[in-house]
């Protein structure tokens, strides 16, 4: 029999903290020169006509004639990266115990493979193309124009965040795990298949807000793919523990029965 590993949300807690820390810290030192980035972007341009697939301004031009979509678009491409993410992961620490230990670590592996994308491969996402000097682009930067929680053009913001980590999208990978892990675990079939529509939204939400290209995506799906592979492979089997067991079952024998209360004592006289 396998030994059980028990597992405590506080360090859990604790080891996502300071990964995230590690891995801001590298992405947001490795952004690529200007010219780099607006090379590799035509690059992709070129890649995606020949697919048939260059369609992004054209799909933001027509976007761009509905303000209430746009700021919706906005809003979905600002938050719920983080706020389904993180769903994600308590609702399998709470109630997937067993299966959080693989897709924790396949969070973790598609977050690492998709560094090395923003280090050897930095990417000027389309709302950036005019920034080059060349071509005629009309990409939008929405986050910048239309009401948001963030945009990249803050002060605090654009110091701190690579803005050409753009291959692989992150964003559509994080969404791919939020399928993969809530998808086949929710109860209710209206929250199985909203959980299966969220890539799709997030893909049109990373396309129309200008921040990425169809092929971000499909780079985005190969690392969480290849981090799923990883997991699988390097997680270790076996029963898992989120809560600590009840006092009474300290030593084996589970929680013990109160005796049962005998008959009342005879009165005295």
């Amino acid at each position: 029999m396998k030994p059980v590993r028990r597992l405590y949300w506080w360090r859990e807690v604790l080891i996502t903290l300071v990964l995230y820390q590690v891995y801001s810290a590298i992405r947001n030192v490795s952004e690529g020169s200007l010219a780099t980035a607006y090379r590799h972007a035509t690059q992709l341009m070129e890649w995606q006509s020949a697919l048939g697939i260059n369609h992004e301004e054209t799909l933001q031009d027509w976007a761009l004639n509905s303000r209430p979509l746009i700021i919706f678009m906005n809003y979905i491409y600002g938050s719920l990266h983080f706020i389904v993410t993180a769903g994600a992961v308590i609702f399998l620490y709470r109630r997937w115990p067993g299966d959080y230990p693989r897709w924790r670590n396949t969070l973790a592996l598609t977050t690492v493979l998709a560094l090395i994308g923003f280090i050897f491969w930095p990417l000027m996402p389309p709302r950036l193309l005019y920034t080059a000097g060349e071509g005629s682009y009309g990409f939008v930067d929405t986050l910048a124009r239309y009401p948001t929680f963030w945009s990249f053009d803050s002060g605090a913001i654009n110091k701190i965040s690579n803005q050409y980590a753009a291959m692989p999208s992150l964003h559509f990978g994080w969404a791919l795990f939020c399928a993969g892990a809530l998808a086949p675990r929710l109860r209710h079939v209206w929250a199985r298949v909203a959980a299966a529509l969220y890539p799709v939204l997030t893909l049109a939400a990373i396309v129309l807000t200008g921040n990425h290209f169809f092929l971000d995506a499909a780079g985005g799906a190969v690392v969480f793919l290849a981090g799923y592979g990883l997991a699988r492979r390097l997680t270790r089997p076996g029963p898992v523990l989120t809560d600590e067991p009840p006092p009474d079952a300290a030593d084996g024998e589970g929680p013990r029965t109160p005796p049962r209360p005998g008959p009342p004592a005879s009165l005295s006289t």
